[in-house]
C-alpha cells in the first residue's frame, strides 16, 4: 500500500505543476489536460477503494502508470 500512497504523492505533485503551466499551453494540451482529469478521478476514486481493503488492484497501480506517462508526456510538450 505504501507503493500506492508514493505514486499518489507522486502524480499529485506532478499534476499542481502541469496545472500552472496550462494556463499558456495550447489548446492541444487544455485537451490532453482534460483527458488525464479524467483518468486522476477515476484512479483517485480506485486508490482511495484500494486503502480500504487489503489488496490493492493492480488496475490501480497501472492506472496509476499510465496517468505518471501522460504527465510525462504533457509536461515535456510545455
Amino acid at each position: 500500500m505504501a507503493d500506492i500512497d508514493k505514486l499518489t504523492e507522486e502524480l499529485k505533485q506532478t499534476r499542481d505543476e502541469l496545472n500552472l503551466k496550462i494556463h499558456l499551453g495550447s489548446m492541444d494540451a487544455k485537451q490532453t489536460w482534460e483527458k488525464l482529469q479524467a483518468d486522476w478521478n477515476t484512479f483517485a476514486e480506485k486508490a482511495e477503494l484500494g486503502r480500504t481493503s487489503d489488496n490493492v488492484d493492480a488496475a490501480v497501480e497501472t492506472l496509476g502508470e499510465e496517468l505518471k506517462k501522460g504527465y510525462e508526456r504533457l509536461k515535456n510538450a510545455l
